[in-house]
């Protein structure tokens, strides 16, 4: 069994996994004045918690300032980002926790009558009982103190929690655009190789000027935001096997290692180096 949290200074970003929980991955930052990111979304579903301060939290295209006391969600595929308020203290935490697992959780729970993954139809909140149930599932799983057990069993027992406290049977689902998905999906297959707008174009069967403006406006990034988010998460999941940063860069599809680390920290607040720890 592998575990590790990674961390560079007390103010550097600290990560935390454990391989025998590969479904949830923990991140802390002590001072928030230090990050700043990118317009961004993952494939997995992720929940935080402001600890301290306030800060700027968009979601899609709607902007919120939060304060301490918050939480907020982001469903698989929102775009979001949260940045310092004119150089303002603040400090938050983060779960990341990968789609497959908390969609069967929803299906255990009666909360999905197939293998979709329900969203959550709400931002962020300022539910107590949420927000210190998760600082305290986040405290059980980076002490070493505690066994796999009593982390994996914490984990159910929070994300039931969230299920019933945000129960999203009855929120819509969003609208498809089937095209647009095809044209996602083509730069999900093939984000390590050079794009050619005409060949997402193509596999969209979208004209190129439909396709600029309605994947912005559906998905909150333009194409080529979306392939190098893409790219990230590529990069991340190599990086947390170990390969080598200069590899990692390449075979993501990244021009030379310079351009690896500047997306890199755009999107995560934090250098390869820090991530792989």
């Amino acid at each position: 069994m592998k575990h590790t949290i990674a961390k560079d200074a007390d103010k550097a970003p600290r990560f935390w996994r454990d391989d025998a929980l590969p479904f949830i991955e923990a991140r802390s930052i002590a001072d928030g004045r230090e990050v700043c990111y990118a317009r961004h979304s993952h494939a997995h579903f992720s929940i935080g918690a402001i600890t301290a301060g306030r800060s700027t939290y968009i979601h899609e295209q709607s902007e919120y300032q939060v304060s301490a006391g918050t939480v907020v969600l982001m469903n698989p595929g929102d775009v979001h980002a949260c940045n310092p308020i004119d150089d303002q203290p603040w400090s938050y935490l983060m779960l990341y926790v990968e789609t497959p697992w908390l969609t069967d959780l929803q299906h255990q729970l009666g909360f999905s009558q197939d293998s979709a993954f329900r969203r959550f139809s709400i931002t962020h909140n300022r539910d107590l009982g949420l927000f210190a149930g998760l600082k305290n599932l986040y405290d059980v799983l980076v002490d070493p103190q505690q066994d796999v057990l009593r982390k994996h069993s914490a984990a159910v027992e929070f994300f039931t929690d969230v299920q019933q406290r945000l129960n999203p049977v009855d929120q819509p689902l969003r609208e498809p655009n089937f095209k647009l998905e095809r044209a996602a999906d083509y730069i999900r297959d093939n984000c390590t190789q050079t794009l050619k707008l005409e060949d997402i174009c193509e596999a969209a069967q979208l004209s190129p000027s439909y396709l600029i403006r309605a994947f912005r406006q559906h998905y909150g990034m333009t194409p080529h935001a979306f392939l190098v988010n893409q790219r990230i998460q590529f990069a991340r999941d190599r990086l947390r096997s170990g390969q080598l940063i200069v590899d990692v860069a390449l075979e993501a599809g990244f021009a030379d290692q310079a351009h690896f680390q500047r997306a890199f920290k755009q999107h995560l607040a934090a250098t390869p180096g820090q991530y792989r720890g």
